[in-house]
């Protein structure tokens, strides 16, 4: 009879993706993950198929973890949409300006992945769209407001502040400081500052 597993797979994959957020895809080592984990090369590839697999299934839980975090962030019903996207888009100016801050996952795979049609590049793409559900979430409330424009591209604009935020924290590894990401998340929010004007003047 296999002998049990005497380990738990959420562990091991939250420790890997701290290699991961490290190292990234190409350059984090087989040893690397077994100095990270405790498990050797063959408990490794017998439970997760290999470095890749592994990558994966971290990647995955990263992807919802942070649709979890920004849905979680727009969704107070005590506050305006356009307000709540701006007061995350101003956090998340000061958490990527932290030094100590690792890429997400989610972000390193936007970089690693080819284009080309991988398991890579899908798990990228389901990101990028998750991420952008929430945002569309929140936005279609500022349609449905009145603060957005009846004729307003809400997954547009969604896809966009995916591709702001994931640039900023790209910004803020390369050490870009919390003065500048702040801009760069005000001038962003300039963009819905028009729209919301478009729909004022539909208004009168």
């Amino acid at each position: 009879m296999p002998r049990p597993r005497k380990f738990r797979e959420s562990d091991v994959v939250s420790s890997a993706g701290e290699v991961f957020a490290v190292h990234g895809l190409a350059a984090a080592t087989l040893d690397d993950l077994v100095r990270a984990t405790g498990l050797g090369k063959q408990s490794l590839y017998n439970a997760f198929g290999g470095k890749r697999e592994l990558f994966l299934r971290a990647l995955s839980e990263d992807r919802d973890e942070a649709t979890r975090a920004v849905t979680e962030a727009l969704g107070h019903d005590d506050a305006l949409p356009l307000e709540q996207i701006r007061g995350h888009m101003l956090r998340m100016a000061i958490e990527f300006s932290s030094t100590d801050r690792r890429v997400s996952l989610t972000t390193r795979a936007l970089v690693e992945s080819t284009g080309a049609e991988d398991s890579l590049s899908t798990v990228s793409k389901a990101g990028i769209e998750q991420l952008a559900g929430a945002y569309a979430q929140c936005l279609e409330h500022a349609r449905e407001n009145g603060d957005l424009p009846a004729d307003a591209n809400v997954q547009s604009l969604a896809v966009y502040f995916v591709a702001v935020t994931r640039g900023m924290e790209l910004l803020g590894r390369a050490g870009v400081g919390r003065g500048v990401l702040t801009a760069v998340a005000l001038d962003a929010l300039r963009v819905l500052h028009g729209q919301r004007m478009e729909a004022a003047d539909d208004a009168r």
